[in-house]
């Protein structure tokens, strides 16, 4: 920084400036690389997510199912500014994080260690928020309450997410245990796939099923969003617009292609016929596993981590249809495919493999039981955790609708509205 000299003015226009250290400023190209991969996510949950979601219900719950998405945005994003930031990310302990940021309050210029304002990486944090809080929608679409989702949701956020992205991104117990997560493969679709199961799990099956949904159209382009969207999550990841950055949206897209040609093979050779909508389950299961590892992991690690998590939750899509009525496959394709991803991570970042390797202290075998402990826990705390939030808004609020409103169809029992009008 300049320091003005008391001198006269004249003085001080015709003398040297001496040289002094200068303030650490943030990097404009990395603020706005942030600004942008938060703004991708956002395109991810709003609308990608709202439309997929839409197209897989009967055409008399269009509009609940987006209603539900857009209140479940705008609860998490007040959640995620007064407590949800602070217990993720301020300093505390081991387990969760302090209070420091409440309300967004004491914001630095720049995020420790970082070269973004702390506010960027708070817009990029809250976006892989609301991606994974809008992923449960689908899991109750057709039976759930929307005044249920929008009192769950914050208890979710400080019993579930919270805990566990302080615990893999904020230094807490499992980053300590070595637990690695680039990007979100656990924090994000583990967390949010075993919360998925545990919601289906309660709500119980819907009266009617629409098997593939009233509007496949929807659902594909809903997807393609999200396939899109949510390379904003691996290229902001890298926290600034790096080679990494590249190198793992790079990865992020072969995971999903690879991930689609896998599950339309499967599809073939089990029935003959090519589904369009599993070919964009396949690309969501790529990139679900992917992203754990998305800038560690060489161009085929990515590619064979988007053909075996798109085969594990094509089977496994299979397995659950008729035991657990999770419409949107929350489960099977973000759960199993996060978990799948998450696995293969030490395996695939080996450098003989085209991986960075590991820290010459971690072992091969160290760096498995670490994952294969941190997914362990995650996904079961998240299935606990979720019940518990569930059962205790539930006595409170009923969590299914009325058999009368969901044969009438909540567009109109709870909206007064209907998604299509042809007149």
């Amino acid at each position: 920084m300049r320091i003005l000299s008391i001198f006269p003015l004249v003085l001080l226009l015709s003398a040297p400036s001496p040289a002094f250290a200068q303030v650490a400023a943030a990097d404009s190209g990395d603020t706005g690389w942030m600004i942008l991969c938060a703004l991708l996510l956002l395109f991810a949950a709003l609308p990608g997510l709202m439309l997929r979601h839409a197209g897989q219900v009967n055409v008399r719950n269009i509009l609940s199912v987006m209603a539900q998405g857009a209140g479940v945005a705008a609860i998490m994003s007040v959640g995620w500014a007064i407590a949800g930031y602070s217990l993720a990310f301020a300093p505390g302990n081991a387990w969760l994080g302090g209070g420091a940021n409440l309300l967004l309050a004491n914001l630095a210029q720049l995020r420790d260690g970082l070269t973004v304002p702390e506010s960027a990486f708070v817009l990029f944090q809250l976006a892989l928020a609301l991606v994974a809080s809008c992923l449960l929608v689908g899991s109750v679409a057709e039976r759930a309450r929307i005044g249920w989702f929008l009192a769950f949701i914050p208890l979710w956020l400080l019993l579930v997410y919270a805990p566990m992205v302080h615990a893999l991104w904020a230094g807490g117990w499992l980053a300590a245990l070595g637990v690695m997560d680039y990007a979100g493969g656990i924090a994000t679709h583990v967390a949010a796939g075993f919360s998925a199961l545990a919601l289906a799990l309660l709500a119980g099956r819907r009266s009617e099923i629409s098997d593939p949904g009233h509007a496949p159209g929807l659902t594909m382009a809903g997807g393609a969003l999200v396939w899109i969207g949510l390379s904003g999550a691996v290229g902001g990841w890298a926290l600034g617009a790096t080679d990494d950055a590249a190198t793992a949206i790079l990865n992020h897209h072969f995971a999903a292609c690879t991930g689609a040609l896998a599950w339309a093979l499967f599809d073939r050779v089990l029935t003959g016929r090519t589904s369009a909508t599993g070919v964009m389950s396949g690309a969501l299961a790529g990139i679900a596993a992917v992203s754990a590892s998305a800038a560690l992991v060489g161009t085929g690690g990515a590619m064979l981590t988007g053909v075996i998590a798109a085969t594990i939750c094509r089977i496994a899509t299979g397995l659950l249809a008729g035991r657990i009525d999770d419409g949107a496959n929350i489960f099977a394709i973000h759960g199993l495919g996060g978990m799948t991803g998450g696995l293969l991570l030490p395996i695939f970042a080996l450098p003989i493999l085209g991986g960075v390797g590991f820290d010459p202290s971690i072992s091969f075998s160290g760096a498995m039981v670490s994952q294969i402990v941190g997914i362990s826990v995650v996904a079961l705390w998240s299935v606990l955790g979720s019940a518990i939030a569930a059962l205790i808004v539930s006595m409170v609020l009923p969590l299914r609708v009325t058999k009368a409103q969901e044969g009438e169809g909540l567009d109109a029992a709870v909206h007064g509205q209907q998604g299509w009008d042809f007149r």
